[in-house]
């Protein structure tokens, strides 16, 4: 290709700590009346003295942790000083040289998404701006909520592998229960650098996008392009659309020769298209200084032990035990351990089922795995499908653990045959109980009594001749015909295996 495509991202998270980052508001404004969570400390009072929660920082570096980051064990905090209408004291208290956490990185289809830094701020309020109205409503319950902001170094290859970093980035923060992450809630906001290059005309080193030497005698080097900054970037499509619009737009810019602006531009969903906001600040225009009023963090080795044990099992390696100690797929592991909740309920019905097995001494189907299968099966597609039709999460799931393994292992026995099977899960899914007791007052109990199935099948048979024939004279695959008639004919309980060598015999004599 002629150009090439250079992305980095700034991914801001709100984590979900009880009060707010520098002082005790509650941290929670969801549904809340406007400027009903806030505080002189969070309106920025003069006078006021901000205390940093210590819960952001345990979060942010525990995020670090499972980030493979650094973490600094001097860390400050800084003022970043800007204006907007919504940032209460004129500045933000962020931080600037000595953040949280440095370096670490984030595996994504086989590549080591490298990052720069993770660091703790604080939010601003909300803007609000009514159509054919001359002024703008401030809602500061917002203010002063602990903002975790993560940059990845310029690594990212392509628009696709934005939108997997930013997915997996959220997958790990709901495992380490720090943020809801919901982007449409702007509980996660991505911000994208995004620049084209011409081909051969620049390097990666050091962390840095550098121009190549343009010769061997004094050519001097290439001048590369400014980067662009797209905001308002609300869901993980519009991630992928905001960049593929943005790498096209500069592309085609300096095809015709024109200059590319180092600029900031918004995402507009509505056009499917990036717009010009503001020209780009640097570091220089912020005019960090150290928080005078916020001492500098010293992170000690009991500190960071005790953060240590309280890192959960991160998503691919749960993925990875869960293809090996279990069998899965790397199809159907993905499925269960995209959610922690799910995943860990999986565990429970797995250890549920481990017993029953160490009880009836089935150690065969325990070096199979074949009752671990079963239930990923039962979970993965009739539980999942209930659960996402009615916009619901394992949590609110009435079926304990206990009887979802109780339901397996009766379709394992062949107690209940799959139909009726998924007949049970259905009412365990509306109103809980016991499946054993589900079958037997259901009169789902699998009919495994061949002579009572073989009256079945000469009535099957005799109802359907032409079927009968051409069985007979070749066409065999019309079996399947005729063993779904006698199901239907039993309510689905017939034993399908015995039902179809019932017929088999009979046709065959």
């Amino acid at each position: 290709m002629k150009y090439d495509a250079i992305i980095g991202l700034e991914i801001h998270a709100e984590l979900k700590t009880k009060s707010k980052m520098f002082c005790s508001c509650d941290n929670d404004a969801s549904d809340k009346a406007p400027n009903t969570t806030v505080c002189p400390i969070c309106l920025g009072h003069p006078g006021t003295l901000p205390v940093p929660n210590k819960q952001a920082i345990d979060w942010t570096i525990l995020t670090g942790l499972a980030l493979h980051s650094k973490i600094n064990r001097l860390s400050k905090f800084d003022r970043k000083n800007y204006f907007y209408p919504d940032l209460p004291k004129g500045y933000q208290i962020s931080q600037y040289d000595q953040p949280l956490a440095s370096g670490g990185y984030l595996e994504i289809d086989g590549d080591k998404i490298l990052l720069t830094r993770i660091h703790l701020e604080e939010d601003t309020g909300k803007s609000s701006h009514k159509k054919e109205s001359d002024y703008t409503l401030l809602d500061f319950n917002r203010a002063g909520t602990p903002l975790m902001e993560l940059v990845t170094k310029p690594v990212i290859k392509s628009a696709e592998q934005a939108k997997k970093f930013c997915q997996a980035y959220q997958q790990i923060l709901r495992y380490l229960g720090t943020s809801g992450a919901d982007m449409e809630k702007g509980e996660m906001r991505c911000e994208a650098n995004v620049s084209a290059q011409a081909a051969g005309t620049w390097e990666y080193k050091d962390g840095k996008i550098i121009p190549k030497k343009k010769g061997w005698f004094g050519g001097g080097r290439h001048e590369l392009n400014p980067k662009v900054e797209v905001k308002n970037i609300n869901s993980f499509r519009a991630v992928a659309k905001a960049i593929n619009f943005e790498i096209k737009r500069q592309t085609e810019l300096l095809e015709k020769g024109e200059k590319i602006s180092a600029e900031t531009r918004g995402w507009d969903d509505n056009k499917s298209a990036t717009v010009s906001q503001r020209v780009k600040e640097s570091a220089a225009d912020y005019r960090y200084f150290p928080e005078p009023d916020i001492p500098p963090l010293k992170i000690g080795e009991d500190w960071l032990e005790r953060l240590m044990t309280e890192l959960p099992e991160m998503p691919l390696a749960k993925k990875q035990r869960f293809m090996a100690e279990y069998k899965f797929s790397p199809a159907m592991a993905e499925i269960l351990t995209y959610d922690k909740n799910l995943a860990d309920w999986t565990e429970n019905v797995i250890s549920e089922l481990d017993a029953w097995i160490e009880a009836n001494g089935d150690s065969e189907a325990r070096q199979e795995r074949r009752l671990a299968k079963a239930a990923a099966n039962l979970i993965s597609g009739p539980l999942l499908k209930h659960l996402n039709a009615d916009n619901k999460k394992i949590g609110d799931l009435k079926i304990t653990a206990e009887n979802f393994a109780e339901l397996t292992c009766l379709i394992y026995q062949g107690k209940v045959n799959s139909s009726a099977g998924q007949n049970i899960l259905e009412k365990m899914y509306h109103s809980g109980g016991d499946p054993t007791d589900i079958m037997r007052d259901s009169g789902l109990e699998q009919l495994d009594d061949s002579a009572e199935l073989e009256k079945v099948a000469l009535k099957v048979l005799a109802a359907n001749p032409d079927q009968a024939v051409q069985y007979k004279n070749g066409k065999v695959k019309v079996i399947q015909f005729l063993v779904g008639n006698l199901m239907a004919a039993t309510d689905g309980k017939a034993n399908p295996k015995i039902a179809r060598e019932i017929l088999e015999k009979i046709l065959n004599q």
